[in-house]
């Protein structure tokens, strides 16, 4: 693709990167193929090819953003599938952060907008404010169809059920290992995780434990900026991440690091990728550090080894894998979760389009419900033609969007490990 960037626009080191990324793309159209929103909308617009050169007109003429570009950019998963199939290596991910950036420092959102993702960046990487916003949704919910905007619908049904007790396993603790100690791991905890589901950092740290694994907390660890970097707040996503590393590079000051574990792969994609959020920066090279040590929970095990399996628990259960887009297409981690589970006796099923995204991609089942739901409801049917008992994945945010549109128990994938290897049948198995 050409691009007519000035000299002084390219002195500039984000716009230099951008156009970098742009000259790569030959205009080829696989990505159509792959992009959620391209099969459900049918709008080129609304497709990574458009995108981008919504995109390269909006940074080359270097002018504000405008309605019709921010609806098609807000209308982007940042599911990644297109840089799957992109046959030329186009970074889109690194462009729509840029876009994104550019948005919000030069559109003025309509004031119900703004006020929403306020809310949003403001509750939802604080696991106490989660948990209080959440039980004010379960109060507010029986009222939900009297709300005038569908965003916030969508805020009242996303609260579960019951919100779970709030997890000891927290804040500088450290788990020794059982048994000869093969490794020592620092585990990111997460934010909007620690809210929703705790059960997933208990099943963590018990799996890694009978796997030889020393498992410490960091102290006081918070967001690592993955959701505030999605909605386009650079600002605040950096601090957050500067933080992250300071507590991880502490954390491996007390005693040298094999690993830094995620078990949201969300958070995971964005981690791996700090040492680009902090190119050029004085935390280059620490950012770097923390994204070379960062590994999702299932390519940790994969390269150590699984436990000895105990018994037969849940020995031959179907189990209908979803492989999140932050983890399938962010880190390029397909077959490990599924060999995974395959090796400890599960029955491992794969839903037709596993490519596609299930709508949830951070906070976009909360900012665009429509499409959100409508890929929901065509994930879940993929799933459930699978007649699973048990449905896996590997970041909270898809289980919580599955789990909105089916009776199926819908777990994480280290749930159904650690049941396996010694622990506690997983809670919404038991419940289903």
């Amino acid at each position: 693709m050409q691009t007519h960037f000035s000299p002084e626009q390219l002195t500039d080191p984000a716009t230099a990167r951008s156009n970098k990324i742009l000259r790569t793309c030959v205009h080829c159209g696989f990505c159509t193929a792959t992009c959620p929103t391209y099969q459900v909308l049918g709008d080129e617009l609304d497709s990574p090819r458009g995108r981008i050169y919504l995109i390269k007109e909006m940074l080359e003429q270097g002018r504000p953003a405008d309605a019709r570009t921010v609806k098609h950019i807000d209308r982007c998963l940042g599911c990644l599938s297109c840089m799957t199939t992109c046959p030329s290596g186009v970074h889109y991910g690194h462009l729509l952060e840029h876009a994104r950036t550019h948005i919000e420092e030069t559109y003025r959102r309509p004031v119900t907008d703004r006020l929403l993702r306020w809310v949003l960046k403001f509750v939802l990487p604080h696991p106490t404010r989660f948990r209080l916003a959440l039980l004010g949704a379960r109060i507010a919910r029986p009222f939900a169809r009297f709300m005038p905007d569908k965003r916030l619908r969508a805020m009242l049904d996303m609260a579960p059920s019951s919100i779970p007790a709030v997890s000891r396993n927290d804040d500088g603790q450290v788990f020794a290992a059982t048994g000869p100690r093969r490794a020592r791991v620092a585990l990111m905890i997460g934010c909007a995780q620690r809210a929703l589901n705790t059960d997933i950092n208990d099943a963590t740290i018990r799996l890694l434990q009978r796997a030889g694994v020393e498992v410490v907390i960091p102290h006081s660890f918070g967001c690592c900026g993955a959701l505030t970097l999605h909605m386009g707040d650079e600002a605040d996503g950096r601090a957050r991440a500067r933080d992250s590393i300071a507590r991880l590079l502490a954390t491996e000051a007390a005693g040298p690091l094999d690993a830094v574990i995620i078990n949201t792969s969300g958070c995971g994609t964005t981690i791996k990728d700090y040492g680009h959020l902090f190119a050029g920066d004085p935390l280059q090279a620490d950012a770097a550090r923390v994204a070379g040590l960062a590994r999702d929970v299932t390519e940790f095990l994969a390269g150590l080894g699984l436990p000895d399996r105990v018994g037969d628990a849940g020995l031959g259960m179907r189990v209908a894998y979803h492989s999140a887009c932050s983890l399938q297409h962010g880190q390029q981690i397909k077959s490990a979760p599924k060999d995974l589970l395959g090796a400890m006796g599960f029955q491992v099923l794969e839903p037709a389009d596993p490519h596609l995204c299930c709508g949830s991609a951070g906070t976009y089942n909360l900012l665009q419900p429509e499409l959100s739901d409508a890929l929901k409801t065509r994930k879940v049917a993929t799933l459930q033609a699978l007649a699973p008992q048990v449905i896996a994945a590997g970041n909270i945010g898809c289980m919580m969007q599955i789990g909105g549109g089916t009776r199926v128990p819908v777990v994480h994938t280290v749930e159904l490990l650690d049941w396996a290897t010694g622990g506690p049948k997983p809670a919404a198995i038991t419940d289903a």
